[in-house]
């Protein structure tokens, strides 16, 4: 087992003082007793999150949403996204769209955006969110395999939708274009907008109605629609609570794009659900930017990527010191920490970095460090109240201590997801092994149960015998310091089965040489194991990332071996 340094909890009081307290007595009821279905019957997350606000919490006047572009600043109360989702539920109800249509949203970050995402889902539709930078075959195929009827889009990105090639879309609504350029199918949103009347009841539904639609890639065909229900309103309400650690009159931010799990669940319904706004900052980012709006807001909890934090920390520690910040606590998602950045963040801000993991499948945080309790360096600490986390071999079977397989959780928390639309098949993968959900990721578990990521299925690397996680080797030649970023693969060998290839992007200042390979070579096997050093070193200008801050391990593998790429409708773009 690895070193690691061990961080004290973070000070103050947090919501959930003592972890293995708090399991003890927890159970799932106690988090639904905070909704009003609960006593009523009567289900629709818009309600609980923006209607029940107004009429029985008092908020009314206070800020839903908070937008921010550099220049332009725009404050929706909650009174008023009550009233603008209602008209935008009445103007689906207009076009004769009803309870479980599917309605996509193709549109940047904005107050319309998500106007837009509460009304569908108050009308009972199903959301599908899609990354504004999408083009035409990666819009078309999601349109396409869940038989969408219509699309909220704006004027610059329409002509991406080729609704001839789409039988089942009917109606594009557009934002932010004259009348006189819409053609016959296409509607003015704020036209029909204004036509609207600002009250609707929301459309009253069960706990496993399916609630949004998001579709995620993978390494072969199309990609997977992953269908959530409005029961994951309770995952997002606890995780809010526990693991982001929001108390009242806190500012939380969470960067993510609504184009992906973290955005639907961390930057517009997890805000809203516990009584505050979802703020947006839009542009390009800039660390000054980021550094700006958090001093504006106040920010207090805020939620981002490592891709991010590793770009502020290039900007060196004393940037912070020169804006009045007010963090008390943050956390991470998208790629595993690695332990440099805890570090820092603990120079720049006095603040602990908490991991979360999850997926787009789990719904909501399912794994991560908490304030109350010491963090491994390294290690994504325990599973939230409520889920059991297990490592398991290719049978099911638990794994005792600090031996690799298969990170499995235990079926049937509140977010998980209900179905992979069009494709069952799919779906029972992921509990081929009942009541396991296995993940595709592999992990270990040390003797206090510690969780330690290792790498997702496919990119554990066995060499000469040996299984490696490619994480820890990035992060180990992250520590060097001409190592800006970096991403591992396992290349096919004849002797060894496979050798370790390591992609390294350089840090500024910094020139590549046989002199600095050889040193980074050497440093990872003193660091780490002989058998975990790379073996074949290539600097490259950037790495292929998600969106989400991912690296895409299997398009280095593909671009490696001259093979097909697979779907790239994710991947960050320039």
């Amino acid at each position: 087992m690895e070193n690691y340094e061990v961080l004290p909890p973070s000070p103050g009081k947090h919501n959930m003082d003592n972890y293995d307290e708090y399991c003890k007595n927890f159970t799932w009821d106690i988090v639904e007793k905070e909704f009003s279905w609960y006593t009523t019957g009567k289900v629709n997350i818009a309600y609980e999150a923006i209607d029940r606000m107004v009429d029985e919490k008092g908020k009314g006047a206070t800020p839903a949403i908070q937008y921010y572009d550099g220049k332009n600043e725009t404050v929706v109360t909650f009174a008023e996204l009550k009233a603008q989702s209602n008209k935008f539920a009445n103007v689906l109800a207009k076009l004769g769209i009803t309870k479980g249509e599917r309605v996509f949203l193709f549109i940047p970050r904005s107050p319309e955006m998500l106007i837009s995402f509460a009304g569908i889902v108050k009308a009972g539709c199903i959301a599908g969110p899609l990354f504004e930078a999408f083009m035409e075959e990666a819009v078309k195929d999601r349109l396409n395999d869940s038989a969408a009827v219509a699309i909220v889009t704006i004027a610059g990105q329409k002509n991406r939708i080729k609704k001839d090639e789409i039988p089942s879309l009917k109606h594009v609504i557009v934002i932010g274009d004259d009348e006189a350029n819409l053609a016959p199918y296409e509607i003015s949103y704020e036209k029909a907008m204004a036509e609207a009347s600002d009250v609707f009841e929301p459309v009253w539904l069960a706990k496993d109605d399916p609630m949004f639609l998001l579709y995620t890639s993978g390494s072969t065909g199309k990609p997977k629609g992953v269908l959530h229900t409005h029961e994951i309103m309770t995952g997002m309400y606890h995780t809010m609570r526990i693991s982001q650690d929001v108390k009242d009159g806190d500012v939380f931010w969470c960067t993510a794009d609504p184009g992906w799990i973290t955005g639907v669940s961390y930057s517009v319904w997890g805000p809203w659900l516990v009584g505050i706004p979802t703020i947006i900052v839009g542009g390009r980012f800039t660390p000054d930017n980021w550094y700006h709006a958090l001093e504006k807001y106040g920010v207090t909890n805020w939620y981002s990527a490592p891709t991010a934090f590793r770009m502020l920390a290039a900007a060196g520690e004393d940037a912070p010191k020169n804006y009045n910040l007010k963090l008390r606590h943050i956390t991470s998602v998208g790629e595993p920490l690695n332990p440099e950045v805890i570090m820092w963040a603990l120079k720049a801000f006095n603040v602990r970095v908490h991991e979360t993991f999850f997926m787009t499948e789990t719904g909501v945080n399912m794994i991560c460090c908490y304030p109350s309790e010491p963090i491994r360096v390294g290690s994504m600490f325990k599973a939230i109240p409520g889920v059991e986390c297990a490592i398991t071999d290719e049978d099911g079977k638990v794994l005792p201590p600090l031996q690799m397989g298969n990170l499995s959780l235990k079926k049937g928390w509140p977010g998980m997801m209900k179905a992979i639309w069009n494709n069952p098949e799919k779906f029972n993968e992921y509990f081929a092994n009942e009541p396991w959900f296995i993940s595709g990721d592999q992990a270990y578990m040390d003797e206090d149960g510690y969780v330690w990521f290792q790498g997702r299925n496919d990119d554990v690397i066995k060499t000469a015998g040996e299984r490696v996680g490619p994480f820890e080797v990035e992060s180990k030649l992250i520590e060097h310091p001409a190592v800006l970023e970096s991403g591992v693969i396992g290349k096919p060998d004849e002797i060894r089965g496979n050798i370790i290839k390591a992609f390294i992007v350089l840090a500024p200042g910094y020139t590549w040489s046989e002199e600095l390979g050889e040193e980074l070579k050497k440093y990872v096997k003193t660091g780490l194991a002989a058998h975990a050093a790379p073996r074949e070193i290539e600097v490259v200008d950037k790495l292929p990332k998600t969106r989400s801050g991912k690296i895409m391990r299997r398009v280095l593998k593909a671009q490696d071996a001259g093979l097909p790429v697979g779907d790239l409708s994710t991947l960050e773009d320039d």
